[in-house]
């Protein structure tokens, strides 16, 4: 599909996309321009290319160099000529219109004005969010590694040990005592303090077995997401028939480069499960060191465990002991019917705080706001 076509028919992966081209063409548009950009879209007749044009220009350019190559990446990306530039009747191309990403049979597509025609096409994007992980083709895919670049997520914060200035708390002794030496000791100010705050270690143990095979993917991207937000808080852990550390491979900025050196990585991709021997070598090795202490543990995993129940129990309530707060994200736990009754989530419920699902986007929403409020 041509990025003009993809951009009217789906907007935020396309005009991501177009952001991403400026980028590579030497245009400084970080997130914070992006996202002024994609609400100023919002607001503006999309299939209009004129203000389509005006709206990347205004909100993504913060300098006069930018505008040739701006112009250039607009007439390339969007198969449209600048407006400021000239042109002839031959090469104006014909107004687009707005297509749904999925074909509704009962719809009118051949009918309807530009209004509806957007908001046919936010409701695609909503039915995505929604869509099983496992169900989706090559270019939902393709369309939902763009939303998960979207994401903004917010780590949870635990108090810290020293103490910060504040206009309300608890006196500031010393400080105090030190005010008074500059003004004769008549106490004129009274500062005072309270504890910081640092952010809390979110530890990410995901699955990667045959029967994950299909989430593993988008979890390693979720994954990545998490990371390049707060890179030094997010470690991250294969599990299969071996444990494998990840964090460093997904610190790179790249999302593309980081899945391929992390699927480099990984020996035993859609291998076997041993959950309870994984899991106790993630904690002599890392956990017991300080990893998981005082830590938000979400492991991802449907619960299929080929090895030892009681030492996966036993690990469980290992990691109980030392973490802050253990989730489980199971993707099957969105399903309709669906009961808890694999052996590994039998043995994992006593020791866990909550049981998610990670079937889709929406519901990895979600977890973000759990792990926030851990």
């Amino acid at each position: 599909m041509h990025p003009a076509t993809a951009a009217v028919s789906d907007p935020v992966p396309g005009l991501a996309g177009f952001a991403a081209a400026l980028r590579e063409a030497g245009v400084a548009c970080d997130a914070r321009r992006v996202q002024a950009y994609l609400t100023a879209v919002s607001e503006i007749d999309i299939a209009e290319p004129t203000q389509l044009y005006w709206a990347g220009r205004l909100t993504l350019c913060s300098d006069p160099d930018d505008l040739p190559r701006y112009e250039e990446a607009f007439t390339r990306w969007f198969d449209l000529e600048a407006p400021g530039r000239e042109r002839s009747r031959s090469q104006t191309p014909p107004r687009t219109t707005i297509a749904p990403l999925t074909t509704d049979p009962g719809g009118d597509s051949g009918s309807g004005e530009g209004r509806d025609e957007l908001r046919v096409a936010a409701s695609s994007q909503e039915i995505l969010r929604h869509r099983d992980l496992a169900e989706l083709t090559t270019a939902e895919r393709e369309h939902l590694r763009e939303l998960l670049a979207t994401l903004r997520p917010v780590l949870p914060a635990r108090p810290a040990a020293r103490r910060t200035p504040s206009r309300r708390g608890r006196l500031d002794a010393s400080r105090t005592l030190r005010a008074m030496l500059a003004t004769g000791g008549e106490p004129v100010k009274l500062p005072r303090t309270r504890r910081g705050t640092r952010t809390r270690r979110v530890v990410l143990l995901i699955d990667v077995s045959g029967s994950m095979s299909p989430y593993a993917d988008a979890l390693l991207r979720f994954a990545h997401v998490l990371t390049r937000h707060a890179p030094a808080a997010v470690e991250t852990f294969t599990l299969g028939t071996r444990l494998t550390r990840v964090s460093r491979q997904l610190r790179q900025r790249d999302p593309e480069r980081a899945m391929l050196a992390a699927g480099t990585s990984v020996p035993d991709f859609a291998g076997g499960t041993r959950l309870g021997e994984t899991l106790r070598a993630f904690l002599d090795r890392w956990g017991q060191r300080g990893v998981a202490r005082r830590a938000v543990v979400t492991v991802f995993s449907d619960g299929w465990e080929r090895g030892d129940l009681a030492l996966l129990k036993e690990q469980m309530a290992r990691l109980r002991r030392l973490a802050h707060a253990v989730l489980w994200v199971n993707p099957h736990a969105g399903r309709a019917g669906y009961a808890p009754v694999q052996s590994g989530i039998v043995a994992a419920l006593p020791y866990i705080d909550g049981l998610l699902a990670g079937h889709s986007l929406a519901t990895l929403e979600r977890l973000l706001g759990e792990i926030a409020d851990a």
